[in-house]
């Protein structure tokens, strides 16, 4: 394998990448050309905040091919080319054979959500002390039990299906299906998982196989009737909106969980559930909040 380096400025950084795409690289990735010095520029966004910039002011492009001469056949391509002005080809070097699937994989370890409740890789064995597991490949879903939002929602299941019970289960907004998986697990007598993607369905009925549980996974509207735990890991912002439809859909003594509100959010979520119920903090976690209410 041979990487084609290039330095670009932060207004040619899309134009270049999409010319080495159609030119066939076989992957592309753009840095920050500055990190580690005084003008490292953070591009991270938080909801509700305004959107962080395109790019970086300065960002080292690598495009990668089979061959010395394809690279070198790119750069020079490339070289003449009105939206390259500004950018400058930096080399072209040897990249190492190595085993990328082995090593992709060694940077994914299990997620441990309680002492006996772990999300584990397929390629991975279980810890010795798991009583109960999700397998669920970080890559191939839509969320994978990393992020605090999911694993504040896990550990409310978990705890729940072993106390109080999780009775009919509406996953809303489902992505990979992990909490919905995770209620069948812990004892859900019925669960109802809903995405408006058809790829978050798709994936979610495989997730459900692998993990040999049984559930329903469809488009939102196919969520009919109530439920006893309604659960939405989703974002402030359209939580706000859905506040009448989710509350609607969880029966009276019921359990309404809700995730992806970062701590400073959780007033509005508040102002915004006030008419349908009393919602409160029942976790936190790195900067975000997981809020419950009883119907």
């Amino acid at each position: 394998m041979f990487e084609l380096c290039l330095m670009c400025p932060e207004e040619r950084v899309e134009a270049v990448s999409d010319a080495l795409d159609a030119l066939d690289a076989l992957s592309v990735s753009v840095e920050d050309a500055d990190a580690q010095t005084d003008a490292e520029q953070a591009l991270f966004g938080e909801p509700g905040m305004p959107a962080p910039a395109g790019g970086w002011k300065r960002s080292r492009i690598k495009a990668l091919y089979s061959t010395e001469t394809l690279a070198r056949e790119a750069a020079e391509l490339l070289a003449p080319q009105d939206f390259f002005v500004g950018c400058d080809v930096l080399g072209v070097a040897s990249v190492p054979d190595q085993d990328w699937v082995r090593l992709t994989q060694s940077q994914f370890a299990p997620v441990e959500i309680t002492r006996t409740f772990w999300i584990v890789p397929t390629w991975h064995e279980p810890p010795v002390h798991a009583a109960t597991l999700i397998r669920l490949d970080p890559g191939l879903a839509f969320g994978t039990g990393t992020h605090p939002t999911t694993r504040m929602c896990l550990r409310w299941i978990a705890d729940h299906g072993a106390t109080a019970g999780l009775g009919r289960v509406l996953d809303y907004g489902c992505g990979s299906g992990i909490l919905a998986i995770g209620a069948a697990k812990f004892g859900a007598s019925a669960v109802d998982a809903v995405d408006i993607d058809p790829a978050a369905v798709a994936s979610t009925l495989l997730n459900a196989q692998a993990n040999q549980v049984r559930l329903n996974a469809g488009l939102p509207e196919q969520a009919s009737g109530i439920y006893q735990t309604v659960l939405a890991n989703i974002l402030a912002s359209p939580l706000k909106v859905l506040a009448p439809l989710l509350t609607s859909k969880c029966v009276s003594g019921g359990a309404l969980v809700l995730a992806g509100i970062l701590e400073r959010q959780t007033g509005e979520l508040q102002d915004a559930y006030a008419p349908f119920c009393e919602l409160a903090v029942a976790d936190r976690e790195d900067g975000w909040a997981l809020m419950t209410a009883k119907l």
